[in-house]
């Protein structure tokens, strides 16, 4: 298969499982090494690097979703609990979580030393790390984990930044529950690329 196919191919592979076991079809230190690499690879305006990421295993990420339930419990009517505690439980019994933030002293400092673009670092630290969050899930998905992107933010902040000791300046943006999968992903519709996509020559 020739490079082009199979970064295609990778990109297709990525999609949201929600059935997850709590298995790893790789080590720890595997999995931890690809998660390395993935933060060390992405791309950052500026070459900032302000992406960070925490990866919960075991008790932590059993921990996370009881913390995120715990918040929820304080939002959603009792009457209406059931769904919502059934979406949390599965996000618990996968094999663990991670979560992405992006340090906001990395984003003032820039603002400070380059004013003219102050409006504009925040929303490229932002698309940094929606880049750093698809390149964790394609490669957890080519090593044949399955995952699904949650956003609990800010919901579950300050009990998570009390329980993993977060900085104050880390900005929680995105949670990724991952674990073997044991369903495969619905076909999803696309609307046609010809809607999307100009080539002006």
């Amino acid at each position: 298969m020739d490079k082009v196919n199979c970064f295609l191919e990778a990109l297709k592979r990525r999609r949201s499982r929600y059935a997850l076991t709590n298995e790893c079809p790789i080590s720890d230190k595997a999995l931890t090494a690809l998660i390395a690499q993935a933060v060390k690879l992405t791309p950052s305006a500026f070459n900032s690097q302000g992406a960070r990421v925490v990866l919960l295993l075991g008790g932590k990420h059993k921990l996370f979703w009881q913390l995120t339930k715990d918040a929820l419990k304080k939002i959603v009517p009792p009457e209406k609990f059931a769904p919502t505690q059934e979406k949390i439980a599965s996000f618990a019994a996968a094999y663990g979580t991670i979560l992405f933030f992006e340090d906001w002293t990395t984003v003032a400092d820039l603002q400070q030393k380059f004013p003219t673009y102050k409006d504009n670092f925040p929303l490229w630290a932002y698309q940094s790390n929606g880049m750093l969050e698809l390149v964790v899930w394609t490669g957890l998905a080519q090593a044949g984990i399955g995952a699904s992107l949650q956003h609990y933010n800010p919901l579950v902040d300050e009990a998570a930044a009390q329980a993993f000791h977060i900085p104050k300046t880390w900005k929680l943006l995105a949670q990724m529950p991952f674990g073997e999968a044991v369903a495969e992903p619905e076909d999803k519709p696309f609307l046609p690329v010809e809607a999307r996509l100009r080539v002006e020559k």
